[in-house]
């Protein structure tokens, strides 16, 4: 990847969008700007916006805003609920998770255990460390 094409990161997130909000802050601190675009994808206007305010160069929200865009970039952050249908409470739906899920782009996911789905040999990390290490991935990437 280490090229000069611009790489679009499209960070997935529902509910309140504070955890992609986190990744997106990390990201954009992380990541040369000149090479990287990010995008907040949020299954609702507050998710999008919050990411947005993290640091995202643009947001879009909703099932249609997901199932566009995920022809659309190169790489998908976020939690286990973006491939899962009724990820995030419910608010991921089939259509928008089946768009992801089905994308060839490659896919850095961080587990939180809280939609019943148990990853065997998955960290049992804090928040902030999961996260860390989603960036570090995204790095060696873009090093590719």
């Amino acid at each position: 990847m280490a090229s000069n094409k611009m790489i679009r990161i499209a960070v997935v997130d529902g509910q309140g969008g504070g955890i992609g909000a986190q990744i997106v802050e990390k990201l954009a601190m992380a990541l040369p700007s000149s090479k990287v675009e990010i995008i907040a994808l949020g299954t609702n206007a507050l998710a999008a916006s919050r990411m947005l305010k993290g640091g995202a160069n643009e947001a879009a929200s909703g099932e249609n805003a997901i199932i566009f865009n995920a022809r659309q970039v190169d790489l998908f952050a976020g939690t286990i609920g973006m491939i899962m249908p009724f990820g995030f409470s419910g608010e991921m739906t089939t259509a928008a998770a089946e768009a992801v899920a089905l994308s060839s782009a490659p896919k850095y996911i961080l587990h939180l255990n809280r939609v019943g789905v148990e990853l065997i040999g998955s960290l049992s990390e804090p928040l902030p460390h999961l996260v860390d290490m989603l960036v570090d991935k995204v790095r060696e990437y873009l090093a590719r």
